[in-house]
């Protein structure tokens, strides 16, 4: 799984291993993976330094995971990045970024994970984490909101494509979450600003072990009927 070093990913990652999966945590600062690897009491765990920017050494690296361990059962593309800006100074470079990790690097890891002879022969499932900002508006987030579209655009696409192989395909949408990423997001807003934000959500913001008990319901074999679905954690906030 990416994005494994903070946040959501890193929750995700204890969920996971808390039910008995064994993990690959992928992401680029190798102590904050191995503070998440410590975070597991001992689960099974390979800790993969890896820039996901550079798509060229994603297969290489995962041929060597299925040597060394055996075939991959599935992948949950965690990694993000998000760049907060109006229309009016908001530059394409930055929106690349933003779709070069938040939606590339993820097609090129479950092209190579859903290989055949990658992944486990007779089922699999891959997930991706979109946004509520992929359906809702949110002014400054139009390079983020558009990558998270394009996520949950794809995910379906490949949900139907992989469903003659039994490879499941699902996205999580969440809300507003305290994290490290949306902490620096909100600090480029007023005190007013932020309150506003988070009191928009009748539960009010989400914590990321409300997301990683999702992740692993969409991860499980046994929910082998669930695929080209996008659920919505986000606290009530669609629903007004």
């Amino acid at each position: 799984m990416t994005g494994a070093s903070s946040g959501i990913g890193r929750a995700i990652a204890v969920e996971l291993a808390q039910r008995g999966a064994g993990l690959v945590l992928i992401g680029r600062n190798r102590d904050e993976l191995l503070r998440t690897e410590r975070l597991l009491a001992g689960a099974r765990a390979h800790v993969m330094e890896l820039d996901l920017q550079e798509r060229a050494v994603i297969l290489p690296q995962v041929r060597a995971l299925v040597e060394q361990y055996g075939r991959i059962y599935g992948l949950c593309h965690c990694a993000g990045i998000v760049e907060t800006r109006p229309l009016a100074s908001l530059h394409v470079d930055g929106v690349l970024a933003m779709l070069q990790v938040n939606l590339l690097a993820g097609v090129e890891l479950a092209q190579t994970v859903s290989r055949r002879d990658i992944m486990t022969e007779d089922t699999g499932a891959i997930l991706f984490m979109s946004s509520i900002y992929a359906s809702v508006g949110m002014p400054g987030q139009i390079g983020y909101s558009a990558s998270k579209g394009a996520v949950l655009a794809a995910a379906r696409a490949m949900a139907v494509e992989l469903a003659r192989r039994k490879i499941r395909v699902n996205t999580l949408s969440p809300g507003l979450v305290r994290t490290p990423m949306t902490s620096k997001a909100l600090s480029t807003l007023s005190p007013e600003q932020a309150r506003d934000l988070e009191m928009s959500y009748p539960l009010g913001p989400g914590d990321p072990e409300d997301v990683a008990r999702a992740a692993a319901f969409l991860l499980a074999p046994q929910n082998k009927w669930i695929t080209g679905t996008d659920l919505i954690i986000d606290g009530g906030y669609t629903a007004r």
